[in-house]
């Protein structure tokens, strides 16, 4: 009896503030579809992302704040076509490798510049300082965020399908024995031949070169930013929880840690049950 007027007394859970640092592309579109689902629920959202931009855009359901970067928004959308281009292109392998790997430096310097761009902007930084999140909603494969979650003590939530070289993995500190899980575009299944093996074993030996290639500048930059040495791997590891966009039928088996979930088809307009 006494409990009933006590629980009338107490106020309904109030939403939380969320900064949110995007990537570009379908990795947006997919974010997207979340946000306004989270701004239904009465959270409030402040979307950061740079003036020059392909898809992101105002929304009545989030705050944008944009901050100027030194590369024009065609600069982008030739990037990001030619890019997609080679990765799926018939070439042999190794020729492929080679051309993905320019595309890497290229990535890699253009979302460098836009991660500087902001991390040196003092007045959007303040305001970042002074408006208290509760949690930086972020895609790891531009750690931009997750520098930000670091510099501020803010929890962070990933919001991704993979990371290059499979850094997501050693981040959350998951085993990878490259003789049984395929590497990327390898185009290998998780049962391979020895042959197959052998080459998932050699790609697996050459990430660590790639990924420098386009990771390199962002450890640089996150170590200067936070005054203290940073790799990749060391960044990401702090990241609270994991929001995978795959689904564990479609994808081949895997070890999977506490703080991963699996999300694959959040993203989809409508939803119908699969016939038999």
């Amino acid at each position: 009896a006494l409990l009933l007027p006590l629980l009338g007394l107490l106020s309904p859970a109030a939403g939380g503030k969320l900064l949110v640092v995007p990537m570009e592309g379908s990795h947006w579109l997919s974010m997207r579809k979340v946000l306004l689902e989270l701004s239904k629920r009465g959270h409030e959202i402040v979307v950061v992302a740079p003036e020059s931009t392909l898809l992101i855009r105002s929304s009545d359901s989030y705050e944008l704040k944009t901050y100027p970067t030194s590369f024009k928004k065609e600069d982008l959308d030739e990037h990001i076509h030619t890019a997609a281009a080679k990765a799926f292109s018939k070439e042999p392998f190794v020729v492929r490798f080679w051309k993905l790997l320019q595309e890497y430096r290229k990535s890699g310097a253009m979302f460098h510049a836009a991660c500087k761009s902001l991390l040196y902007n003092q007045e959007l930084m303040k305001y970042i300082g002074d408006s208290h999140f509760d949690v930086v909603f972020t895609d790891p494969v531009s750690p931009c965020g997750q520098i930000i979650a670091l510099h501020f003590s803010i929890p962070s939530v990933f919001f991704l399908r993979m990371v290059p070289c499979s850094i997501d993995v050693h981040a959350a500190q998951g085993p990878d024995p490259p003789s049984y899980v395929p590497r990327m575009f390898s185009v290998n299944a998780d049962r391979m031949t020895f042959s197959e093996r052998v080459k998932n074993f050699l790609i697996a030996l050459s990430e660590s070169f790639s990924c420098n290639i386009a990771y390199g500048p962002f450890e640089e930059l996150a170590s200067e930013f936070l005054q203290k040495p940073m790799t990749m791997t060391e960044l990401l590891s702090h990241g609270s929880v994991w929001l995978k966009r795959i689904d564990f039928v479609f994808e081949y088996p895997m070890p999977v840690m506490p703080n991963m979930v699996f999300i694959g088809g959040i993203h989809c307009g409508e939803k119908k049950p699969l016939s038999q």
